[in-house]
């Protein structure tokens, strides 16, 4: 089984602070994100539960899916959500070169704003949170923002528990905290029973469940 933390240490943060982990905790907000959609049914179920709360979110799509699915994708912005580029095919920026890694975030933001004649996609997540610095500073110079996360529900691991991943989320979640879903056919199981859960108790608490700007 692969390693991963589901509380970022704050070291990384300090290291890597040209990227976006979390946001201020003068406030009750809770940022959640959802990466690799759209995805049928899925991200439909996604959207009815953040509605039930009147909740916002922000979405990282992955290029071939918002081609295959482009009415979902349109429904994600008008719910109110922010979207942000995951690449065109969920590349491992460590695994590609930066010509190649480049190219297909382009692409990926060309689908997106072929199908709703967008402005370019701001917001960027690099897949498994794996990318070099020659590759995030060539995005940030054209201007994308590079969102990382401070809590991750672990929701893609078949290894552990719903309950486990319900708490991953329950226990490190904090004023400011970006968490990290997936509106995924691999996540599915996890993300019904947690997601739900998650927004019923931070709203219990008076927390209110925001999108990321671009």
């Amino acid at each position: 089984m692969k390693f991963y933390f589901t509380k970022t240490p704050s070291i990384f943060k300090r290291i890597f602070s040209h990227y976006t982990w979390c946001f201020s905790s003068d406030k009750k907000h809770i940022y959640l994100t959802f990466d690799d959609g759209p995805t049928p049914e899925i991200t439909n179920f996604v959207l009815t539960e953040l509605n039930k709360h009147n909740a916002k979110a922000t979405f990282f799509c992955i290029g071939k899916n918002i081609e295959q699915h482009p009415v979902i994708f349109k429904q994600i912005i008008d719910d109110g959500h922010s979207v942000g580029n995951h690449t065109h095919n969920h590349l491992n920026g460590w695994k590609t070169k930066e010509k190649a890694y480049l190219k297909n975030i382009h692409k990926a933001n060309t689908t997106a704003s072929t199908t709703l004649s967008l402005q370019k996609l701001k917001l960027f997540r690099p897949p498994y949170g794996k990318i070099k610095s020659s590759q995030a500073k060539a995005l940030q110079k054209i201007g994308y923002k590079i969102i990382m996360w401070d809590v991750l529900s672990a929701d893609f691991d078949k290894n552990i528990s719903k309950e486990k991943c319900l708490q991953n989320v329950l226990k490190n979640t904090k004023n400011g905290s970006i968490i990290v879903f997936h509106d995924s056919v691999k996540a599915k199981e996890k993300l019904f029973y947690t997601l739900p859960k998650v927004l019923a108790f931070f709203a219990k608490k008076e927390f209110e469940f925001k999108r990321i700007e671009p």
